[in-house]
């Protein structure tokens, strides 16, 4: 991780703990959990929101002004909407990815959940989906809600990750090891 990533999620997980906690002591948790999926959407589904939370070309007013009008119109709830008037204020929208995954976290935690990051070479069927998730709770004991990930470089197979568990059971990565023993061998 490189220092500027460190220092975002420190800076995100802050702010993710203050809101988580707001959200709780007013009984608001099932908003945060509406809030934080809708704008995880948005910004997967818009490249200007992307810009306007990391370009340094935008002025502070311009930016507290923008994710104003966003929050208003995904009608996001009032501490939503203050925290991102705040990162604005403070220019710290760049933080908001990793403050939506601290908050999906502490969310799943606090469902009793735990979240499998998977990674396929092409869209897991519902009842794949499903199987995994049932296998997954087996061994991890929590309820699990599956992060699918499509990358076709991976050839076949899965990537999963729960927690700080990985299994890569991918094709790419059999290959790779294979290309290494068979270096070791000649």
């Amino acid at each position: 991780m490189s220092e500027t990533a460190g220092i975002s999620t420190g800076i995100a997980a802050r702010y993710a703990t203050a809101v988580f906690d707001l959200a709780k002591e007013g009984k608001a948790i099932k908003s945060l959990e509406t809030d934080v999926a809708a704008l995880d959407a948005a910004m997967t589904d818009s490249a200007d929101l992307r810009t306007l939370l990391t370009s340094p070309l935008y002025s502070r007013d311009e930016q507290s002004a923008a994710i104003t009008a966003i929050a208003k119109k995904m009608k996001l709830s009032d501490t939503t909407s203050n925290v991102l008037a705040l990162l604005a204020a403070k220019r710290r929208l760049f933080v908001l990815p990793q403050l939506l995954n601290v908050l999906e976290g502490m969310l799943a935690d606090e469902r009793g959940e735990v979240t499998a990051e998977v990674t396929t070479a092409k869209k897991l069927t519902k009842a794949q989906a499903e199987k995994l998730a049932k296998t997954l709770k087996a061994q991890v004991g929590k309820s699990v809600t599956i992060k699918e990930t499509v990358d076709a470089s991976i050839i076949g197979g899965l990537i999963v990750k729960v927690g700080s568990k990985m299994i890569d059971t991918s094709i790419a990565s059999k290959l790779n090891a294979l290309q290494n023993t068979m270096k070791e061998v000649g």
